[in-house]
């Protein structure tokens, strides 16, 4: 169990803030989310959730939820050419044969991740707008008045962090040179649809993917196309179908006719940033987006932020108000090596997915190769080394 009295206080209700606050509860230390927004929420758009992060909800009792809400992806999963050219299976299991991917609505793993709080630790309509920090604890401000102390301030407040100015010289964005039309289709819609599958289509400057969320009565698509346009980082900018259908026009049916089902979509800006110098500051960390936002092409955003809380909750638990800067060293030293890797196959993923090649069977073969990427990714567990370095 947590030290008595150790104090956390996390800015961001998202799913990396709300993940971190299940995992520090489970160790039983005392922890308060600040939300800016006045209610908790997500977007209407799919996240898939990997082997990696999908073993360490079910540690904190979250499995039955995850596969009631989740629509399982499983074999049949596959990588194809513009024109439906197979070009390789895509790996959703670990190592062992293990199959724990889900095609989840953000809102509905949210909603999960709150589900699993006591009353009382989320307060929304609570907008950071300052910090500062001494030898005996850290200290927030709020634009409603209120203000707040604690041991550890946790800033999971996304890629627009208020408080990594308070860590780091905040990093430019880098621009992928791309954007993504994403939205959701209902399968009755698309009775043909293969289901409980990942489908991801690659063609010149541009790819297709798609898999079902919500226990698959919904289809999740994201059609990545180019723009030099510096588009809103925003999930949540309104896009036009009928340029969306356009920019996949002749590519394999499956593609053009579920295209012709989408009556509305939403256009998001691609950006990460370089990886920062450090994520800690005495005692604020930054933890996910707002320490280490990647591209999509992994689909890693979420997965990493939840091994970010699962390893950061271990290695608060031993500590108390005095010796919590210490874990968030240990921290940083544990998670940053790994997510600056996800991060460079983000955007390695992003050039073979965009057929950025002068040979597209040296990008096939790489696309193969890629399942020993993936393992990787899947078959870590973060606490194992979490545990293993706070010494427990």
């Amino acid at each position: 169990m947590g030290s008595p009295g150790l104090r956390v206080a996390i800015v961001g209700g998202g799913i990396g803030g709300m993940a971190t606050a299940n995992a520090l509860v489970r160790h039983g230390i005392e922890v308060t989310v600040y939300e800016q927004a006045p209610e908790l929420g997500e977007i209407g758009a799919g996240v898939l959730m990997t082997p990696n992060s999908v073993r360490l909800l079910e540690r904190i009792g979250m499995g039955s939820a995850l596969a009631a809400a989740g629509a399982r992806i499983g074999d049949g999963s596959q990588y194809y050419r513009k024109d439906g050219t197979l070009v390789a299976p895509i790996l959703t299991t670990d190592s062992r044969g293990w199959n724990g991917m889900y095609g989840m609505h953000r809102a509905d793993l949210l909603t999960i991740l709150a589900d699993g709080l006591p009353t009382g630790i989320i307060h929304t309509n609570h907008r950071c707008v300052g910090f500062d920090q001494d030898e005996a604890a850290a200290h927030l401000e709020f634009d409603n008045g209120a203000s707040a102390t604690a041991d550890v301030v946790i800033a999971a407040d996304g890629i627009h962090s208020a408080l990594q100015r308070y860590v780091v010289a905040p990093s430019r964005p880098v621009h992928s040179g791309s954007v993504a039309y994403r939205g959701l289709i209902p399968a009755e819609r698309l009775p043909w649809w293969r289901r409980g599958v990942s489908q991801l289509w690659m063609g010149e400057g541009k790819h297709f993917l798609v898999y079902p969320v919500r226990s698959g009565e919904l289809i999740n698509y994201v059609g990545f196309v180019p723009s030099d346009e510096r588009t809103t980082e925003s999930w949540s900018a309104a896009g036009d179908p009928v340029a969306l259908a356009a920019a996949f026009a002749g590519w394999d049916s499956p593609v053009e006719r579920l295209l012709t089902q989408v009556d509305a979509t939403f256009w998001w800006g691609l950006y990460d940033r370089e990886p920062l110098s450090t994520w800690t500051n005495g005692r604020l960390t930054l933890l996910g987006d707002a320490a280490h936002p990647m591209l999509p092409h992994v689909g890693q955003g979420a997965n990493q932020a939840i091994e970010d809380a699962v390893a950061l909750a271990a290695l608060l638990a031993t500590r108390d108000g005095a010796t919590a800067r210490e874990a968030l060293q240990a921290y940083e030293s544990l998670r940053r090596p790994r997510v600056a890797e996800v991060q460079r196959g983000a955007r390695a993923n992003g050039q073979r997915y965009d057929s950025a090649y002068d040979d597209l069977n040296e990008r096939d073969a790489e696309i193969a190769a890629s399942v020993t990427f993936r393992s990787w990714l899947y078959d870590y567990d973060v606490e194992a080394d979490a545990d293993e370095l706070a010494g427990t």
